[in-house]
């Protein structure tokens, strides 16, 4: 999938593990991991801004995307 999910990124720079940050944003860890591992098709704008809020970033700072290798 062409866009990269850099909550680890985020997490390393707020010294907070994943489950602080599940806790604080309303999410189970697991489906937090499969948002972390990229492994999501999805995320509601909802959990989006909650993560933002959290972490104190932008939407830009969690994601991004790069071109798939033909």
């Amino acid at each position: 999938m062409p866009i990269t999910v850099d909550i680890d990124v985020m997490l390393a720079r707020r010294k907070m593990s994943v489950g602080e940050l599940a806790d604080r944003v309303g999410i189970t860890p697991a489906n937090l991991a499969v948002l972390k591992n990229g492994r999501a098709k999805a995320v509601r704008f909802a959990t989006l801004a909650a993560l933002c809020d959290v972490l104190e970033c932008q939407p830009g700072d969690l994601l991004r995307w790069e071109p798939e290798e033909a």
